[in-house]
């Protein structure tokens, strides 16, 4: 059976969790990272170096990066589902996971944490404010991205919204000012309505 490790709460094993549930596949998932340690023992890092999650395992191969792992599941064993047999349709729907790491993550990052980690006291209004800006500017991105078709990869639920659409509940969960975006808010309204993004990505921030 695959293994997981990592904490429910950690947006990156979310991904790995929707995905796993979507496909249907047993897993067996272990508590590590954070307050449940586990990432910086030497038997950890022997699977993952950097001592993050999440990281699976399955048959003695192992494989750390949520996006990449995301990537796996998929081709293994949704091919011509979550992943698209097409090469351009796997392209087009891919390159918003490396779209959502490289524009979304570094500025929503910031904010989730002052806001919902860290104390008022010791919290940053103006990286708040800056990063919320440019959180909100991303989200303009996607809004483009998700013209005349429901999901970033055509007519049903692909690799690259696994990635992008714990990002969306995470925009829409924070405590801040956005702005209305019709096709976004259809877009995470369609994703509510499946039992594995409520199960797994949809819950209180923490």
């Amino acid at each position: 059976m695959l293994k997981l490790w990592g904490r429910t709460n950690s947006i990156n094993v979310m991904k790995v969790l929707w995905a796993l549930e979507e496909i249907g596949l047993p897993y067996e998932r272990i508590d590590a990272g954070m307050q449940f340690g586990v990432v910086n023992t030497d038997e950890y890092r022997a699977i993952n170096p950097n001592s993050r999650v999440p990281t699976i395992e399955e048959d003695g191969f192992t494989l750390f990066e949520s996006n990449t792992i995301v990537r796996y599941l998929c081709a293994k064993y949704s091919m011509g589902g979550l992943c698209p047999e097409d090469l351009r349709s796997r392209a087009d729907t891919e390159r918003w996971m490396d779209w959502v790491t490289a524009q979304v993550h570094p500025v929503m990052t910031p904010v989730f944490w002052n806001l919902i980690r860290t104390t008022p006291d010791k919290r940053n209004p103006i990286a708040v404010a800056e990063n919320t800006l440019a959180t909100n500017r991303t989200m303009e991105i996607l809004d483009w991205g998700l013209v005349r078709r429901p999901y970033l990869g055509g007519g049903s639920l692909t690799v690259g919204d696994i990635a992008v659409g714990v990002w969306v509940h995470r925009w829409y969960a924070l405590p801040i000012e956005r702005p209305d975006l019709p096709r976004v808010r259809a877009y995470y309204e369609r994703l509510l309505e499946r039992s594995a993004y409520r199960l797994h990505v949809s819950l209180p921030l923490s």
